[in-house]
């Protein structure tokens, strides 16, 4: 039985499914939910160094690229923060405690230490499905918590890239 369940989350396709779960878990077992999620500067699409041919040549690039850059982190958490209450809201409305955090850093290793700070009895997480030299370069979330988790985990598969076979004729 479970009683606190920590989600890690994002704002993906997988993320909603990872919610979704992790609602039904919580209902079934009277569980409280701790949503984390976690910006991570190196790996997060959504922020874009401008680049030093965007700006002058005078030397300006360095203040308009760090404004720019500021400006766009403080939207990007902004942006995170309403998607989270939008999230935590609606399991409340179902009458599951409920409650979010955000923090800023590596998420596999983020998202281990608050479970067990936390006391959670078990991680959500979502898994892109990488393999192979995709998993290596790009890092795998999942397999690095279900690894070094001190609770249970539950990864929810997100939809795998679909490799078309050809077909022989006879």
């Amino acid at each position: 039985m479970f009683h606190k369940i920590l989600v890690a989350i994002n704002n993906t396709e997988i993320g909603q499914q990872v919610f979704q779960e992790a609602l039904s878990l919580a209902t079934a077992n009277n569980a409280e939910l701790l949503l984390l999620h976690v910006i991570s500067p190196v790996d997060d699409e959504e922020l874009n160094f401008p680049s030093p041919q965007a700006d002058s040549i005078y030397g300006s690039f360095h203040t308009h690229g760090v404004e720019y850059y500021v400006r766009q982190w403080e939207a990007l958490k902004k942006h995170r923060i309403e998607f989270l209450t939008l999230l935590t809201n609606q399991a409340i409305a179902q009458n599951i405690n409920a409650r979010f955090i955000q923090e800023i850093g590596t998420p596999s290793r983020l998202i281990c230490e608050i479970a067990q700070t936390w006391k959670a009895d078990l991680i959500i997480i979502g898994r892109r499905g990488l393999t192979g030299i995709n998993e290596l370069l790009l890092g795998s979330v999942s397999n690095y918590v279900l690894h070094h988790a001190s609770c249970s985990v539950l990864t929810v598969q997100g939809k795998t890239p679909v490799t078309q076979k050809t077909s022989q004729a006879a």
